[in-house]
């Protein structure tokens, strides 16, 4: 994406400004801001033997991206434990907590994610993280990046994937939430990882 030079969302030269008039960036967590995928799988890598999944063998970087990969710990919790949910339950919130502890020290920003911030802050522009990762996880990945601040809001309930599936528009979305509206049917650009 070619960014321009302009002062504020209405530069011409903006390839999005021949959109509409920009007014918020949505910004999906995991996959757009940082790559918490590896630390994903070696927290599966590194708990699913203890279960004896998998005959205790350490899943493959193939298997993971199959099956595993941004699926939610719901679908996760049914699938490691068919018959067992409140196990299946328990063993991705414990996944999770180790998912957190290891990225504390691993995690990184994409590249040119700092030059985007800066963009979108000298056009003034509003913006949301939205994601359908827990809660605890993006606020431990928007704070070790460093962009606390940054986000005017975050919303990991509903998730921007099954916001857009459900019913919201490309253009025009908003966080789901009446009470942190981000802003009422007006233009927005979303970056995602797909």
């Amino acid at each position: 994406m070619t960014l321009s030079s302009g002062e504020n969302s209405a530069d011409s030269t903006s390839p999005l400004s021949r959109l509409a008039p920009l007014e918020a960036i949505l910004f999906d967590v995991d996959g757009t801001l940082c790559d918490s995928d590896p630390i994903h799988y070696q927290a599966y890598q590194e708990m699913l033997p203890e279960i004896d999944f998998n005959g205790g063998v350490p899943i493959t970087e193939e298997f993971y991206a199959e099956f595993i990969s941004g699926k939610h710990n719901e679908d996760m919790a049914t699938f490691f434990f068919p018959h067992e949910h409140q196990r299946g339950l328990k063993f991705t919130a414990e996944k999770e907590a180790m998912f957190r502890r290891l990225a504390k020290d691993k995690l990184k920003p994409v590249n040119g994610l700092y030059k985007l911030k800066k963009w979108v802050e000298d056009r003034g522009l509003k913006r949301a993280a939205v994601t359908n990762a827990p809660r605890e996880n993006a606020e431990l990945m928007i704070s070790a990046l460093g962009l606390s601040e940054f986000f005017e809001y975050v919303d990991s309930i509903s998730g921007i994937k099954a916001g857009v599936a459900a019913v919201m528009p490309v253009v025009g979305l908003t966080t789901g939430s009446l009470e942190h509206l981000l802003m009422e049917a007006k233009p927005a650009f979303l970056i995602k990882d797909f």
